[in-house]
């Protein structure tokens, strides 16, 4: 009797042994791979241990600006993902006509592929037939154009909006979900109560959005991270690595420099900040299903 019980508890884990192994071959070992590559011990001629990958880490003057640039980039964008993303959420959980028709416009900027979201994005920015340059121009507010993506502060801060726009829909549709599963009967009981709208948002509105908003703001920090195909095709990192991030210094140096051990050692260290950032996530997770 004993071991048909162990038998029945463990029998969902045999169901899901090929998948997860499937999982793991797929997504293991690239990350061990990129491990072993970062110390020279895989795919080179004389495997040899060596930290000097890491140690050239600290002195690359390129990579800890793109190391910073990653820094802003993240927080900036993540900031206003969470404060448009609530925004339009909030206005599209109101009782109103055709809201469905607004929900697909509003989702539409994540439903555009990164790559041609950035090269529509730099045919906006462009100096001479650049939309925004042209509305300028004919507004009178300019003379004569502005080269947006070849001035470093300007074009890391084109990049910024631009993926702004593109991103906020992720943590919109989060928010949103989150929104739709309050109690109505709370916002009765605040009404009922003399609540007002500032005070119901502040009270039931917010506190029911905590892990919500804690889980998009996560989720989006690591997707931002590893955002590749946007500064890609907008700016290409420049002008020089003005708007360079971590995750094209990594495809620069294995792809285009053939520097493979350092390039796996910027990739390792990418994948520690985003593990790092994760951890709240899966503590969340798993104590809510706990």
């Amino acid at each position: 009797m004993l071991a048909m019980q162990i038998h029945d508890r463990y029998k969902g884990y045999f169901f899901i042994l090929p998948a997860f192994i499937l999982l793991v071959s797929i997504l293991g070992f690239p990350a061990i791979a990129a491990v072993l590559q970062s110390f020279n011990l895989m795919w080179v001629s004389k495997p040899s241990f060596t930290i000097s990958s890491y140690l050239r880490l600290f002195q690359d003057a390129e990579f800890l600006g793109s190391l910073v640039n990653t820094i802003i980039f993240v927080s900036t964008t993540v900031s206003f993902h969470l404060l448009i993303g609530l925004g339009v959420a909030l206005l599209l959980n109101l009782e109103i006509k055709k809201r469905h028709v607004f929900r697909v416009i509003a989702i539409l900027p994540w439903t555009m592929p990164d790559v041609i979201g950035g090269l529509i994005w730099k045919f906006i920015f462009d100096t001479l037939p650049g939309f925004v340059n042209g509305v300028l121009i004919r507004g009178g507010m300019l003379a004569e154009p502005i080269d947006f993506l070849g001035t470093p502060l300007l074009a890391f801060s084109s990049f910024i909006f631009a993926e702004i726009w593109r991103g906020y829909p992720f943590v919109m549709l989060i928010l949103l979900a989150g929104l739709q599963a309050i109690p109505p009967h709370q916002y009765e009981a605040g009404a009922i109560d003399g609540a007002s709208s500032i005070q119901s948002f502040l009270y039931i509105t917010l506190p029911n959005l905590k892990y919500m908003v804690i889980i998009a703001m996560i989720l989006d920090t690591i997707w931002e991270c590893r955002l590749f195909g946007m500064v890609y095709s907008m700016t290409g990192g420049g002008p020089g690595y003005a708007s360079q991030v971590l995750s094209l210094l990594t495809y620069k140096h294995y792809f285009q420099f053939f520097n493979t051990s350092y390039a796996a050692s910027i990739a390792v260290v990418l994948a520690v900040l985003m593990l790092f950032v994760s951890i709240p996530y899966l503590r969340i997770t798993m104590r809510r299903e706990v």
